[in-house]
Parts: structure tokens; C-alpha cells; sequence
């Protein structure tokens, strides 16, 4: 049986909040805080190498994505970049209508985001899942309206880990008129971006093995857009603040690592995944895997283990040596019940006995068999 010894754990399944940065990402920063430290705003020597290093960072990142390097917006995180989007588009396009349609499981970034935009007049519509979890495009459109001018859907859902049809969902959004905004927060460095077409997208560093601190907005060529943070002219003036050379670079990094080996990676970790649930499915009465019925992300696996308390659980697994989330990290903190799954309608007890595991490349096979036990073991002393 794993024990926490300190403060380090010895079996980490919460990549869906954080992952570790990897090595080679590591040393692909290390010049831009030292010998490199100019800032790339400048006009001297310093800051011009500074600024070739983004410059090199934009292009490798829009390959990787598939876009142009014009279209991409470097930020401090996700959560920045759904505000730059949400806002930033509604608002560009406010002559036009004040009605925005917002799916009821999106991160809170995006769900604040859009609820802020009520003090400039918007209306916010919110589409409902079915009982797995996945937002069908049919019922986007039937939310929609003449006046309707952005759509919010998640590529992935950072709680049960469900892939949403965002292909067919942006067909019908444009069909409409409207744009489509997409969280892809959770698939970045994991699926392809091009698999979830939109007119906007946000990603985050450090959710594929990057440092924590950076982000991405991509905004699509024509697509008009107000600016969020005011400053100086960086990204084009729509963007202001001092660009943060080591976790631009970071990033880019980070994300060709990942993408380069997410076949192998996903297989791996989907393995893991799938072995974990088999034991606790065999060995535990009455548990229920949310979304579990939808196509997934390979590593997220939300669990309801009937008769336990959440937050009990995730703190006698931490004992224990194993670090899982009951919801979302940004959300963790709060005992409220997970948004996403009461927007799937599931039981009470279900909802309230919900906890996130997520793995990652690192993981082990013995880690997840000692992770497996350990939940066995605590979730009997709390039933019993």
C-alpha cells in the first residue's frame, strides 16, 4: 500500500489540473532566463534575440496547430485566453446582436466570461448535455437566434473528460451566422486542434508538460475582436504586457514534444486509464464512471463511489500517497458540487461522491495497481 511520506506524493493522477514540465522543455527555457534575458519589446541587441526567440516560437507553434502565426495571441494562461476570446469577439460584434449560447459543462473561464458580458446588455443561453455528457449540435442551433453571435463549446471537458462533436457543432453555428469559441485547454498536445474547427480557440502550457504562466489564443483571420488587456503594443497591440520569452519558448516546445508523441502517449496512458477502472469496477459496489459511455479523453476517469464523501475520499487517498481532485483544480477549493455533472443530471449521491482521476505519460503500471488499492482500501474504512 502506497504511504505519503512529507509532502511529496508518491502517485500522482491529477494531470487534468497540472502536469510536470519536461526535461527537454526545461532546457529549451533555461537560456531565455539567464543569458537571454532581454525583453523582446526592446530595440538593442538583447531584446531583438529575445524577440527572435518568439518570433521562432509563433512559427513552430503554428505549425503544430495548423494555423498561421498571425492568427495566435500569446497570454499568461487559458483562463486569460477564453476571456480575450468571449469578450473580446461578443463584443467586436455587439452591433450586430447581444446573444450569446454557452454550453452548461465549460470551464468556469468561459461561463464567467460570458455571464460578465450581461452588465454590456448580452443575454446568455445555456445548452444542456445529455446524460453523458456530450452537447449535440441540433440542440446548439435550437438555442440559437437571429441575434445570436457566439457559440461556446469545449473541445474536452476538463472534469469527465467527454469529447464534444465540435466539428458538427461549428457547421451548425455557421450555418447560423454566429461564431464558435472552443476550450481546447484539455486536447491540446493530446489530440489535433484541426479536429475541432472553430473561429477561436484556447490552449494552456502547462496542461501538456510546459511551464505554468503561458497560454494561447488563436483568433482567426477575419474574425473581429476587442482587446482585453491594455499596455503597450505587443501581439499586434491586442495584447498589452511585457511577452514572457521562457514560457513562450516553453511552450512551443512543449507542445511539438507532445504532439510528436501523442500516439504513443495516448495508447499508453488510455492503457493505464482502462486498467485502473477495471479493478475498481470489479472490486467496488456501487461506483459509476460519469461519462464513461461517451468517447473520452485517453487519461480522465470521473468516478462516483455511492456512500462516500468527495472531499473524504480525495483527502484519505492523499494520505495515502495519491493525488486526485473532486472536480476541477480552479474549483477544488469550494465544497459546491461539480457544475458538469449536475448539467448531466446525475443522482445526488452520484454527485456528491465524484472524484477526478488523471494520468499521465509518467505514470506507471505499478503506480496505477498501488493508486487502485488505495482506493479500495478508502473507500471501505469510509463506507464502513
Amino acid at each position: 500500500m502506497p504511504s505519503n511520506k512529507g509532502s511529496n506524493q508518491s502517485i500522482y493522477l491529477d494531470h487534468a489540473s497540472t502536469t510536470p514540465l519536461d526535461g527537454e522543455v526545461l532546457a529549451a527555457m533555461r537560456p531565455y532566463f539567464c543569458e537571454e534575458f532581454g525583453n523582446a519589446s526592446s530595440q538593442h541587441a538583447y531584446g531583438m534575440r529575445a524577440a527572435n526567440a518568439v518570433v521562432a516560437a509563433r512559427d513552430e507553434m503554428a505549425v503544430a496547430l495548423g494555423i498561421s502565426p498571425h492568427e495566435l495571441y500569446f497570454t499568461s494562461c487559458g483562463t486569460e485566453s477564453d476571456n480575450l476570446g468571449i469578450k473580446g469577439i461578443s463584443l467586436a460584434a455587439a452591433e450586430r446582436g447581444k446573444h450569446i449560447v454557452v454550453s452548461a459543462v465549460e470551464h468556469p473561464a468561459v461561463i464567467q466570461s460570458a455571464l460578465d458580458l450581461k452588465e454590456f446588455g448580452f443575454e446568455v443561453t445555456f445548452v444542456y448535455p445529455d446524460e453523458n455528457g456530450v452537447v449535440s449540435p441540433q440542440t446548439v442551433q435550437n438555442c440559437m437566434r437571429a441575434d445570436t453571435v457566439l457559440v461556446a463549446v469545449m473541445s474536452a471537458n476538463n472534469e469527465t473528460g467527454v469529447i464534444q462533436p465540435v466539428k458538427e457543432i461549428c457547421a451548425a453555428v455557421h450555418a447560423m451566422g454566429a461564431y464558435l469559441w472552443c476550450d481546447c485547454v484539455q486536447t491540446a498536445g493530446v489530440l489535433p486542434v484541426s479536429e475541432f474547427p472553430a473561429d477561436g480557440f484556447a490552449i494552456s502550457a502547462h496542461k501538456f508538460y510546459g511551464p505554468k504562466g503561458v497560454g494561447a489564443a488563436c483568433i482567426k483571420r477575419g474574425v473581429r475582436f476587442r482587446r482585453q488587456l491594455a499596455g503597450g503594443q505587443q501581439e499586434r497591440g491586442m495584447r498589452g504586457g511585457t511577452l514572457n520569452t521562457p514560457g513562450i519558448a516553453g511552450m512551443a516546445c512543449a507542445l511539438s514534444l507532445s504532439l510528436k508523441c501523442a500516439a504513443h502517449d495516448n495508447e499508453y496512458v488510455a492503457s493505464l486509464r482502462n486498467a485502473f477502472e477495471s479493478i475498481i469496477l470489479s472490486s467496488v459496489p456501487d461506483v459509476f464512471i460519469n461519462g464513461g459511455a461517451a468517447q473520452r479523453l485517453p487519461s480522465h476517469s470521473n468516478i462516483s463511489f455511492c456512500g462516500c464523501d468527495a472531499q473524504n475520499l480525495v483527502f484519505a487517498l492523499d494520505m495515502r500517497g495519491v493525488a486526485c481532485s473532486a472536480g476541477a483544480a480552479c474549483s477544488s477549493g469550494a465544497s459546491k458540487p461539480s457544475h458538469v455533472l449536475q448539467a448531466m443530471n446525475v443522482s445526488e449521491q452520484r454527485l456528491k461522491s465524484a472524484v477526478r482521476f488523471s494520468f499521465g505519460k509518467n505514470n506507471t503500471v505499478r503506480q496505477v495497481e498501488c493508486a487502485a488499492e488505495a482506493v479500495i482500501a478508502a473507500v471501505k474504512a469510509i463506507r464502513g
